[in-house]
């Protein structure tokens, strides 16, 4: 075991990319970098955060590619030319840059030049932010912790990415995602839920950046736009992610569920193959908000549901419950002008070709509802033929309302024929606002505020037979993962050490909050369940785990750390 001198070179060391020594065993554990940044004016106590790079698009995020940019610090900053100083400026200057061919031109405010080179361009600040003139987020000023970055995207263009802790990213997420007065414990499951969602392994957004700014991926204005209880919401889970079975859950969350929630294959198509509906995912279940609500995927009981207002955690959202009418010809119009956009989809049967009519409509008819009663299959009745429309988000897009697609797919249409038989009007009545899989925004603040729900139940109602736990990582006799520090918030000081001990290691060495520790482990078991609340405290913890390297090669570990211990929220 190491002692005090390598412990405080771990405190600053950036650990590489996690690479798996034993193949496809590991496979379901997410291999991202661990890295330990510390920017000491720009962040809290975030030393063993990973990484997330941003894309920063235009105003109305209709391009993540510039021609022209200012960048400013509200404090003295730095740039660098990739890992190469150039320049220092005060708050009262700025960086205008523009690109010749695949060259930045730099000049200050008065139109001096700083310099002209291929980039990357860097600015980095320890003392305050780093804005992008004329750019506006939430109605203020654009400014950003961490770095910023530009990176050719061209001849004579360029994108803007903020590198900064995860830690950091998500307070410039969690208060444009969730409204702050849906109160701290409901801002926690929200920080949860951002979390899981950056550092889950993805396609990157662009091979320049991880993620964007725009909801397209999460919603993140930076720094202007924090607040202090949805930074408390932060700091009170820092390291926190759900996981089950081993892995991060895919931590879907949407405004208003409307009482009950859906399950992942009835909204969702395949991301891979298209095919719809989707393979489940077990944590992503339908969820009544009351036990004595049944399921909804009968027409009667959809109906009986959505007609009326029981009591459901989503009872404060505008959107609980709403209605959209149409006449025969509003609802003809409105579908022949979506049909072709929503063909291209896929998901439509058969398909509608630009320039082909449907003909008239006759009549709908819903086909299939999931448990929640939203809408997965339904049938357009034409005199030119039947129309099979499924998926969710098609079916809202589908059927607009002066333009506008339908809050959700939870809706029952009531239509009216004349004494011929022919379709007068339609009439909706829906409830819940986006897909309504995962966790509803409005139901979160509601169990928080009404109920005073700590975040933990919030997040075990909306994803079912989750753990709350640091990421699971693994550590081996590779030099490349023998240690790994993990910092975390336990509020009770209570946890639990889980190991995947396959190879049957003895023990692990571990530094926690400070203090060297050799914890046993049974290798008569694989997995071992491991007490450890008695090296926690209550608040932030930090635990450098380390690979007993006598215990041989080509072995290894998997493992995390779960919460545990009961909520008391009465303060």
């Amino acid at each position: 075991m190491k002692k005090a001198g390598l412990i405080l070179f771990l405190s600053v060391l950036l650990l590489g990319i996690m690479i798996p020594v034993f193949g496809a065993y590991y496979a379901n554990i997410p291999q991202t970098t661990l890295q330990i940044a510390r920017n000491a004016m720009n962040s809290s106590y975030n030393a063993n955060s990973k990484l997330v790079r941003v894309g920063i698009g235009n105003q109305n995020f209709s391009s993540y590619v510039r021609e022209s940019a200012s960048i400013y610090g509200t404090g003295e900053f730095e740039i660098y030319n990739k890992n190469t100083y150039m320049t220092t400026l005060d708050s009262n200057n700025q960086v205008n840059i523009s690109m010749v061919g695949k060259i930045f031109v730099l000049t200050d405010i008065d139109g001096n030049v700083i310099n002209k080179v291929s980039g990357p361009i860097i600015f980095k600040t320890d003392f305050g932010f780093l804005g992008i003139k004329d750019l506006k987020r939430g109605g203020k000023d654009a400014v950003y912790r961490g770095q910023l970055e530009l990176i050719c995207a061209g001849e004579g263009k360029f994108y803007v990415v903020n590198s900064l802790n995860v830690e950091d990213y998500l307070k410039g997420v969690v208060p444009n995602e969730m409204p702050v007065h849906f109160g701290l414990e409901a801002l926690k499951a929200q920080a949860v839920a951002a979390r899981n969602y950056v550092l889950s392994p993805r396609v990157k957004a662009n091979p320049n950046y991880d993620v964007v700014d725009s909801v397209a991926s999460q919603v993140y204005y930076g720094a202007n736009t924090e607040k202090d209880l949805s930074n408390q919401a932060v700091d009170e889970t820092m390291g926190i992610v759900a996981t089950y079975n081993w892995d991060l859950i895919l931590a879907l969350y949407s405004s208003t569920a409307g009482g009950y929630t859906e399950s992942y294959e009835n909204a969702f198509s395949d991301p891979k193959t298209k095919v719809f509906p989707a393979d489940s995912k077990p944590y992503l279940k339908a969820v009544p908000d009351n036990d004595n609500f049944t399921p909804l995927n009968t027409e009667e009981e959809a109906e009986k549901f959505y007609t009326t207002k029981p009591k459901s955690f989503d009872v404060n959202s505008s959107y609980y419950r709403w209605e959209r009418e149409w006449t025969q010809e509003e609802l003809q119009s409105e579908i022949q002008n979506n049909i072709v956009a929503q063909s291209a989809a896929g998901f439509v049967h058969p398909v509608v070709q630009k320039g082909e009519t449907i003909g008239k409509i006759l009549r709908l008819e819903v086909l299939e509802r999931g448990l929640s009663g939203k809408i997965m299959r339904l049938q357009i009745e034409t005199d030119n033929g039947n129309y099979t429309v499924e998926k969710e988000l098609v079916i809202r897009r589908l059927f607009t309302n002066k333009g506008k697609a339908l809050p959700s797919a939870n809706v029952v249409f009531k239509q009216k024929f004349d004494d011929e038989g022919n379709l007068k009007s339609v009439k909706a009545y829906g409830g819940g606002y986006g897909h309504g899989v995962g966790m509803s925004q409005f139901g979160a603040g509601y169990m928080a505020t009404s109920l005073h729900l700590p975040y933990e139940k919030i997040l075990q109602h909306y994803y079912s037979g989750i753990s709350l736990t640091t990421e699971p990582f693994i550590i081996s006799s590779n030099s490349a993962q023998n240690k790994v520090t993990q910092t975390f918030f336990a509020k009770n000081g209570e946890g639990k050490l889980i190991v995947d001990n396959k190879y049957k290691v003895r023990y692990i060495d571990a530094c926690i909050n400070n203090v060297d520790e050799k914890i046993e482990l049974d290798t008569s078991q694989r997995i071992n369940t491991i007490d450890i609340s008695k090296y926690l405290q209550k608040g932030i913890n930090t635990i450098t785990f380390y690979y007993p390297l006598s215990s041989g090669s080509n072995k290894g570990l998997r493992m995390y750390v779960e919460l545990t211990g009961k909520y008391d929220y009465s303060n």
